[in-house]
């Protein structure tokens, strides 16, 4: 498996020195989780949304984003979840990597400083060039939306 390396700066390194850098947590895991580096705690309240911060700003390499992904266990345990999932860091981006969560759930749920908050996926891009045509090629599908094939 290619690596591609990823420049990440910590904006403030004495004050995140005790937060741990993006991590992949097993040997073909596609998402690298990062940590949440609030300074308190949040009480994220059902359907409020927050702005995590991370703490770090990237240079993503030219023709990739870094898709920013829910992590599976608070979406499905606590109904936490990305708000404009999934969110793209594109490679131009020089700020800080922040974290858009909604709570989805009824109850509130606490983030803490460390807390797992999200992945990253590291994903090739591809350019459009849009053409403007008279007509577009026929499908078999053809202008059939949104449960056309049924359930």
């Amino acid at each position: 498996m290619e690596h591609i390396p990823l420049s990440l700066r910590w904006l403030d390194p004495e004050k995140d020195r005790d937060l741990p850098l993006p991590a992949y947590h097993s040997e073909l895991a596609a998402g690298m989780d990062v940590a949440a580096a609030v300074v308190e705690s949040i009480s994220l309240e059902p359907g409020q949304r927050v702005m995590v911060p991370s703490g770090f700003a990237v240079a993503v390499p030219p023709g990739f984003e870094l898709q920013v992904r829910p992590r599976s266990g608070l979406a499905i345990k606590h109904g936490v979840t990305v708000v404009n999932s999934p969110g793209t860091i594109d490679a131009d981006y020089r700020g800080e990597v922040k974290i858009g969560l909604i709570n989805l759930s009824s109850e509130a749920f606490t983030i803490n400083r460390g807390d797992r908050v999200a992945q990253l996926i590291l994903a090739p891009v591809c350019q459009a060039r849009v053409i403007v045509v008279d007509e577009l090629d026929e499908t078999k599908r053809q202008d059939g939306g949104f449960g056309h094939t049924g359930i």
